[in-house]
């Protein structure tokens, strides 16, 4: 399948000359529209609810536009609980996923009144002593089963490699313990693989999960009123990717619904998601422009981006399409590295990739950047993060988060007067 932008050229080139580059765009229209088809998917559970990853793209104003979706929040650390609070975004809304988790993150929640997600069995004496034993009503568990975890094609994840999660028989054993504490109602939480590309990665994870609850049920006599599936699915980052059928996910979660839950006479339980990824990353574009080329033993175009914009090709080799705007339906002959400035010989967007004959001042428009993207950058070399900009709707475009200046590179040498004029500059 063709990858094409979502903004044309020449309305591209007049943002750029309000909002220099590199700057990250994103659709409000594609965002929304991904919400709705996960609702409407999952629209067969009465409380199903989508907990973004706030971590994916962490903007308030991508936030607000999810809630007015009926999206809650999934943070991971007191910061993001108070974005969500920003946001509007309270109660059971929130669910704070979190591990290695300090005591003040839990009483934050929960004075917020969010859902709290345990990672490990040793969380209970810590929830426990940061909320001086009084905890609430609810409480979620986070659960991996190890071993292998396999769909229709073959493994796709390995749930024992990873660090999040307690065993099966430490998650009975935490259940236990938050009874004795006086919690009433449960949650199990599993995520066990990333950037699935195969449609029964969900339907597969609800059913152990599903047969999960039934069995502490069965045991403890406890009431599991949700089952979180967290992230996994994933985007056809490349054009020959297959895209992820929302619609056939949600049907395959609701047969495994009926054929465990509901014949066990738990057809009461809730249904939630923690999408980041699916929900966000083909709805915004690393926007940047080549302000070089140096040809040695391979053809460099250098960008004005780099991986301190988006580091998942320098950590992960991740691929991210690109379009030359403008060049969309010209023929792709030659072969180039996309490269950034950095001291750091991982800094390369693109390996080897064939792009039509691209010059200097050339606009590329990097695909699928919208979710682990900007949320992911840093400072290394100095770098400055880069301005967010939203594509309403109605046409317009709107500035939701400015780019970084020097100041604010050097406002936390406040206290040494080397720096302090040049923090205001």
């Amino acid at each position: 399948m063709d990858k094409r932008p979502f903004i044309n050229k020449e309305k591209l080139e007049a943002v750029c000359a309000e909002h220099p580059t590199p700057f990250y765009l994103y659709d409000e229209a594609e965002i929304r529209r991904r919400a709705r088809a996960l609702n409407q998917a999952f629209s067969w559970n009465p409380g199903f609810k989508e907990y973004f990853a706030v971590k994916a793209t962490p903007n308030p104003w991508i936030v607000s536009i999810l809630a007015e979706e009926g999206c809650g929040c999934d943070c991971a650390t007191g910061t993001e609980l108070a974005l969500a609070e920003a946001c509007g975004v309270t109660g059971a809304d929130i669910m704070l996923s979190s591990n290695d988790t300090p005591d003040e993150d839990y009483r934050q929640a929960s004075g917020l009144g969010a859902i709290i997600n345990l990672d490990s069995l040793d969380m209970v004496g810590c929830l426990e002593r940061a909320l001086g034993g009084e905890l609430p009503k609810m409480v979620c568990c986070r659960v991996n089963p190890g071993g292998n975890f396999e769909a229709a094609n073959g493994i796709i994840g390995n749930p024992q490699d990873a660090k999040f999660g307690m065993t099966r028989e430490q998650l009975k054993e935490a259940f236990s313990r938050l009874v004795a504490l006086g919690v009433e109602d449960f949650g199990i939480h599993a995520f066990l693989a990333s950037n699935t590309q195969v449609d029964d990665y969900y339907p597969r994870l609800a059913r152990l999960l599903f047969e999960e609850a039934v069995r502490l049920r069965d045991k403890l006599g406890v009431h599991v009123g949700l089952i979180d599936l967290s992230g996994g699915i994933g985007v056809d980052y490349r054009p020959e990717d297959p895209a992820a059928d929302i619609a056939a996910i949600g049907e395959g979660v609701r047969q495994a619904y009926e054929d465990v839950l509901v014949a066990a006479g738990m057809g009461d339980v809730k249904i939630c998601s923690e999408l980041g990824r699916w929900m966000l990353a083909p709805a915004g574009a690393l926007v940047t422009r080549v302000i070089h080329e140096k040809v040695t033993y391979k053809d460099y175009l250098g960008v004005d981006a780099c991986a301190a914009n988006l580091m998942r090709p320098a950590i992960y080799d991740a691929y991210h399409h690109i379009t030359v705007m403008g060049k969309e339906d010209e023929p792709a002959p030659r072969v180039y590295n996309v490269v950034g400035r950095l001291c750091e010989n991982n800094d390369q967007f693109a390996h080897d990739r064939m792009l039509p004959e691209t010059t200097i001042g050339d606009l590329l428009f990097i695909h699928d950047a919208g979710a682990h993207g900007f949320s992911m950058g840093y400072n290394y070399n100095g770098s400055l993060r880069s301005a967010e900009l939203l594509l309403r709707e109605d046409g317009s475009v709107q500035r939701i988060r400015r780019a970084e200046t020097r100041a604010d590179y050097f406002a936390t040498f406040d206290d040494d007067p080397r720096f302090s004029s040049l923090a205001q500059k």
